[in-house]
């Protein structure tokens, strides 16, 4: 590979043939496609097993066709008037927000913490307080997970309903709490990669069953649910994971601790040479460390300094992006109805707030070439000056594959 050559943002890690093809197979075989088919089920299992085992209690999984779905889902499956008000993080991406509007409530944009970025019990209830909210989306903001018991004691506490937005975070958010829906996305770029497709997962058995039937178009499966099997119980919605999908998330969960090994050695190499090259230029999200690590984003102390790197890097060819800008209420007005609260937590984060290239397979090469970029245009001491210092700490670098 030349020293010259691009690096991308992110590769997705999906797959090959050689190892889809038994579960193809197994569709071919079953004629099954969609309507919760035989590997769709079983990836429930598979997915429920992994989560009891960081668990004192039964889990239960749902799958849907996307994260933002699974959202909307959720959200709907709280039975909450329509036009009630849903606490949101200024800092996430725009499915937080879309989920909210879509399922027929209004957003109401807080402010985050100024450490860990995430939203804290004493936000949401501040902003609650203030605007008569009901409920609250909790993001686990870059897989930084949250911790599912204190949420849900704060639910119990106060009557505000919790849903946990963990789209990134298969692998480093788990679920110690049974009464917290925890959304998870299978998109390309995912730990656990299906293509598109989410999972929600519960200690409550009813309410994934609920989802489920919302997934359905709110079609009553049960026959002893009281209703004729067949009949409309909600206006739900055509949310269901395909068989090829489900086939693709198993073979991703075949190979998935290997590639959550690599993810998690390069992530800590990646930053222990960021931190010997640039110091305290770098502001890190604080919080546990992640098991397995989706992407690598930096913070700088101002919107100059990051400026002056992405130019950097732009003409090293080295992707960036400004991740989760602008924030949610710097969208355009057509967004609307939204009530947005004073954010400065997050507009202070956001202003020197950059995502660096991270992927699976993601070179030492490659990682030396973005930390000598980070170094020169944060304007600290040459990067090369401290190879040196580097290798005697860490070792004679070899490429991570």
């Amino acid at each position: 590979m030349s020293e010259f050559s691009p690096i991308p943002l992110l590769i997705p890690a999906l797959p090959k043939l050689t190892a889809l093809r038994p579960y193809l197979e197994q569709i071919d075989a079953n004629r099954y496609y969609s309507n919760f088919g035989p590997l769709t089920r079983e990836l429930e299992t598979r997915l429920a097993g992994i989560f009891e085992n960081h668990a004192s209690h039964p889990m239960h999984v749902t799958t849907v066709s996307s994260a933002t779905t699974g959202l909307e889902l959720a959200l709907s499956s709280l039975d909450l008037p329509r036009g009630s008000l849903v606490v949101v993080p200024a800092l996430t991406f725009v499915a937080t927000l879309t989920a909210v509007i879509r399922a027929g409530f209004v957003p109401v944009v807080a402010d985050v913490d100024a450490d860990n970025w995430l939203l804290t019990p004493e936000i949401v209830r501040e902003s609650a307080a203030s605007t008569g909210a009901s409920a609250a989306i909790v993001v686990s903001a870059f897989g930084q997970p949250v911790d599912t018991a204190l949420w849900s004691s704060f639910q119990e506490n106060t009557g505000i309903s919790i849903v946990i937005d963990a789209a990134g975070g298969f692998g480093s958010q788990w679920v110690q709490a049974t009464d917290i829906p925890v959304v998870f996305s299978m998109h390309a770029t995912k730990s656990l990669a299906a293509g598109e497709g989410g999972f929600i997962v519960s200690g409550n058995h009813d309410f994934i069953r609920h989802i489920t039937e919302l997934s359905n178009f709110g079609i009553n499966l049960d026959p002893s649910a009281g209703l004729p099997v067949g009949y409309l119980t909600h206006a739900g919605s055509n949310a269901k994971l395909s068989e090829y999908h489900a086939a693709v998330a198993h073979a991703s969960l075949d190979n998935w601790e290997s590639n959550a090994e690599k993810r998690q050695s390069a992530y800590r190499r990646y930053r222990d040479l960021l931190n010997d090259a640039c110091g305290d230029a770098i502001i890190w999200q604080k919080g546990v460390e992640l098991t397995v690590p989706n992407m690598l984003c930096i913070r700088l102390g101002n919107s100059e300094a990051r400026s002056k790197l992405e130019d950097h890097c732009k003409r090293l060819q080295i992707a960036t992006r400004r991740w989760y800008q602008p924030l949610l209420h710097h969208h355009s007005a057509n967004i609307s109805p939204l009530v947005a609260m004073p954010c400065p937590a997050a507009e202070g984060i956001a202003s020197g707030l950059l995502g660096l290239p991270f992927f699976v397979d993601i070179t030492d090469i490659q990682i030396r070439r973005v930390v000598d970029a980070v170094a020169q245009a944060v304007s600290q001491q040459d990067y090369s000056t401290q190879k040196q210092l580097t290798r005697k700490r860490h070792g004679q670098y070899s490429d991570i594959h």
